[in-house]
């Protein structure tokens, strides 16, 4: 008996799945699942994890989401690196806000100062800077628009330790007419080499809370940045190196600025 001849016709496309990203080491993941649970799509971890990945299983189970233990060198390639710290959640991003002058006039009403970063090209600095906030108690984060600037991505969210999930992040479409309007509800602080005042005397002025920008590692911020500024402020040092690593600047900056409110 013949057989019927083979059929041509191709599978049907698989349907692309929606962007998601990896959240690796147990504090990323922990704050994950303690701010937002319904974006962990799935979960992996490894033998040392188990006993802490059993509060998580338990909620990936309610969802009826997948998760299971694997060996490391599965996780190491389930991650694409080996810096996952034995658990790695993968999920749906955070939606990316543009800045809103408006909104921010109420995040100025607790007088919580605002950190914004102009064109910081490192998702390690971005993440550090993002760990510091969380640290400090502080909420909201503004990004540039600048062509270099790092945006959320897996490297800032392991080096963050949790922080971006604890920090709202906003995006400033025309950064330089976004700063002219946050001076309706802020007293617009810039950074930069041995070019301002000194840190103690332009956070000793008093008026509205401080939104403070960082700019980029090499070249510090642009000149019209700095021009829409109503002060720029340097951290005097010795002398004996040129300056500072922009994750260690915002670290002293964001500790003077919340110290004593």
């Amino acid at each position: 008996m013949a057989r019927p001849p083979l059929s041509h016709k191709k599978a049907p496309p698989r349907r692309p799945e929606p962007d998601l990203e990896k959240v690796a080491g147990l504090p990323a993941v922990q704050a994950l699942f303690a701010r937002d649970p319904d974006r962990a799509e799935r979960l992996f971890y490894d033998e040392r994890m188990k006993a802490q990945a059993g509060e998580m299983c338990k909620i990936m189970a309610e969802r009826r989401k997948p998760y299971r233990m694997v060996a490391a060198d599965e996780l190491t390639r389930i991650a694409g690196t080996p810096l996952h710290g034995g658990i790695l959640a993968v999920a749906r991003p955070r939606p990316l806000p543009v800045l809103d002058p408006l909104e921010a006039k109420t995040w100025a009403a607790s007088r919580a100062p605002l950190v914004l970063l102009d064109g910081i090209g490192n998702p390690h600095n971005l993440g550090a800077i993002a760990r510091t906030m969380a640290f400090f108690g502080l909420e909201h984060l503004v990004i540039s628009d600048h062509p270099g600037q790092a945006g959320p991505s897996e490297a800032a969210l392991r080096v963050s330790e949790g922080g971006l999930e604890w920090v709202n992040l906003h995006r400033a479409v025309k950064f330089v007419p976004a700063l002219k309007r946050l001076r309706d509800s802020y007293r617009i602080v810039g950074t930069a080499l041995g070019s301002g005042q000194p840190l103690a005397e332009v956070l000793a002025k008093p008026g509205k809370p401080v939104a403070i920008i960082l700019g980029n590692e090499e070249h510090g911020l642009p000149p019209a940045t700095q021009a829409a500024c109503d002060d720029i402020a340097t951290i005097p040092g010795s002398g004996r190196v040129q300056s500072l690593n922009v994750a260690a600047t915002a670290a002293i900056l964001i500790h003077e600025l919340t110290r004593g409110k």
